[in-house]
């Protein structure tokens, strides 16, 4: 679909449920249950319908030949699958446990298998992947930052109540997603915490390192809630010192020299940047440094470290448009 604001909406709202749902299980009862229903077995037939009757998909693909036959089998297969993971979210005993294992891990293995040919398909026809560039421009990794305001403001005002023992909280799954978010970062543009980085693979293996300890940490309560905090606080402290000396440093060396003005929206980019690597470092030694700072006041932190974040956002997009 092109990418209007409604749709935004729609996506900011499905990642606002699945974030509190993580944070406090079962706040929402059914409702992640039937998104998910509706994103995988709704989504998935209607994927399989457009596949079958779509004039450039199916009879095109098989007319292409050669890597568009291992396109037409990718996509057949994760569809089909999605159906069928639908089925299981609507109904638990559908399956064994042990075979529903199986279907999600061969969906899984499918989705891989799926994006490796697409990465073939947009090296030999990258004109391909600019097709569904359309809407509002809103680039993948502003998408991300978008992603991480919001996981940080609904962090940030979740913990005020839960430090006053209103709520229940899942830190595992708090720690979980951040390390997911750091991960799709890692491995879409190179952005690791402590700065980016040229998308090598390193970055890519570390990025499915990241990957997979935030989802198990999701998954099963508490198994890592410790080295993760650990890793977590440093990582925040080492990339918000290391985004600090990279934005002050040259400013400090051109104080005494004389200097052109220099526009209002850099003024305000610059002060964002330095907002957000501040409350970063302050954030990540309140993780290493017990009872350093309240967890109300934690709460404050973060839910104005997303606010900044929404605010560079703006920013970014005044920029692209001059």
């Amino acid at each position: 679909m092109r990418r209007t604001k409604p749709l935004l909406a729609i996506g900011v709202a499905i990642a606002a449920i699945g974030i509190v749902t993580c944070f406090i299980p079962d706040i929402f009862n059914n409702i992640p249950r039937i998104l998910l229903l509706l994103c995988f077995g709704l989504g998935g037939f209607l994927l399989f319908l457009q596949m079958l009757f779509s004039k450039d998909k199916l009879l095109s693909w098989l007319k292409y030949g050669g890597i568009f036959h291992s396109l037409v089998f990718g996509c057949g297969v994760v569809y089909l699958l999605s159906i069928l993971i639908g089925a299981l979210i609507l109904k638990h005993n559908l399956l064994t446990t042990s075979k529903t294992a199986v279907v999600i891990m061969v969906y899984g293995v499918t989705i891989i298998y799926l994006a490796e040919v697409l990465r073939k398909i947009y090296l030999l026809y990258p004109e391909a992947e600019k097709l569904n560039d359309t809407g509002i421009a809103l680039s993948t990794d502003k998408a991300m930052i978008l992603l991480t305001g919001i996981f940080m403001i609904l962090l940030g005002v979740l913990l005020i109540p839960v430090n006053l023992g209103l709520l229940p909280f899942s830190g595992s799954a708090q720690l979980g997603l951040l390390m997911t978010i750091f991960a799709i970062q890692m491995l879409a543009f190179g952005n690791t915490p402590i700065g980016p980085f040229p998308r090598s693979w390193p970055i890519i293996l570390f990025g499915l390192l990241f990957a997979a300890l935030g989802i198990t940490s999701c998954i099963i309560p508490e198994i890592l809630v410790s080295p993760l905090t650990v890793l977590v606080g440093v990582l925040n402290i080492l990339g918000g010192a290391i985004m600090l000396w990279r934005i002050c440093s040259p400013i400090l060396k051109k104080r005494d020299r004389p200097r052109d003005p220099v526009p209002l929206v850099l003024v305000k980019l610059t002060f964002a940047q330095v907002t957000l690597n501040l409350v970063s470092v302050l954030f990540g030694t309140s993780m290493l440094v017990a009872h350093m700072i309240p967890g109300r006041v934690i709460g404050v932190i973060l839910t104005i470290n997303g606010c900044v974040l929404l605010y560079l956002l703006h920013i970014l997009k005044l920029l692209d448009k001059m």
